[in-house]
């Protein structure tokens, strides 16, 4: 088993990551085709496949108290994982100022699929996130355009293929992605910049697009692989900087009046 651990540098351990997977689980309710993909929900199927790389996950779901996302939750969460759908306007406004803060603050978000139209990711994005779509299973060709970067790494390959998944194509309406990972192809000849990071204060944001509720994605050794490097790279680091704040009022470092 691979372990993965973050090092406190205060205390000179190693910690491991803390991950938590939010999903809205009411499309596997619903829908029998989704419902039979992901019996057990899609953040239990994530969970499962994310296992092997020694993460400590804990999932939560919409319809717990506060979504599952108190802020007990939150604060020993290192990298949120969220897939929406069907409900993304029954996310509390103030669940959502919660997350943006502790991102901004520090704490990595990964956004997959339909959770580009969530509360927080048009939040954090500051435009609608929203895109061309068509639900055919076709196959998905997801070329590596940054192969150097940490969220690519191990893929061993130029690209690596979905065998059927949900088309989403351009133009979608987000700013240009601090760094771009990866760029899907379709069958129908559409591309999409399906792997995309940002950094938001402190905190790191990656958008995955693979994953769609009625097909088996989520399975997908490679799929589970860009998620698991993902997290790594979406960790806290301080590297000697202070907490993210805003407005501070400060002194200065040197003296002024020489």
């Amino acid at each position: 088993m691979l372990k993965v651990q973050i090092r406190d540098h205060a205390m000179f351990e190693w910690k491991p990551i803390n991950v938590t997977i939010w999903n809205e689980f009411r499309v596997e309710k619903t829908n029998p085709e989704a419902g039979r993909v992901y019996p057990k929900g899609i953040h239990t199927a994530l969970s499962d496949g994310l296992q092997p790389y020694g993460f400590r996950i804990q999932t939560a779901t919409l319809d717990q108290p506060e979504h599952g996302l108190t802020a007990e939750v939150l604060d020993r969460t290192d990298v949120l994982i969220w897939w929406g759908h069907l409900a993304h306007e029954e996310v509390s406004d103030s669940i959502v100022n919660r997350i943006y803060e502790k991102v901004r603050q520090g704490m990595g978000l990964i956004v997959l699929h339909s959770g580009h139209y969530s509360k927080i990711f048009r939040k954090l994005m500051g435009t609608s996130c929203t895109l061309k779509w068509r639900e055919d299973g076709k196959r998905e060709r997801i070329w590596v355009v940054s192969p150097g970067h940490p969220i690519a790494e191990g893929i061993g390959s130029e690209y690596f293929v979905v065998q059927k998944e949900e088309m989403y194509g351009e133009f979608f309406d987000i700013p240009a992605p601090d760094e771009l990972i990866f760029i899907g192809w379709f069958k129908g000849g559409e591309v999409f910049r399906s792997g995309c990071a940002y950094y938001r204060g402190m905190g790191k944001v990656f958008y995955f697009q693979p994953g769609h509720e009625t097909f088996p994605t989520y399975y997908n050794k490679y799929v589970l692989h860009v998620i698991a490097n993902a997290v790594k790279w979406a960790v806290p680091t301080t590297s000697g900087t202070e907490p993210y704040a805003d407005n501070r009022h400060v002194e200065p470092l040197e003296n002024t009046d020489c």
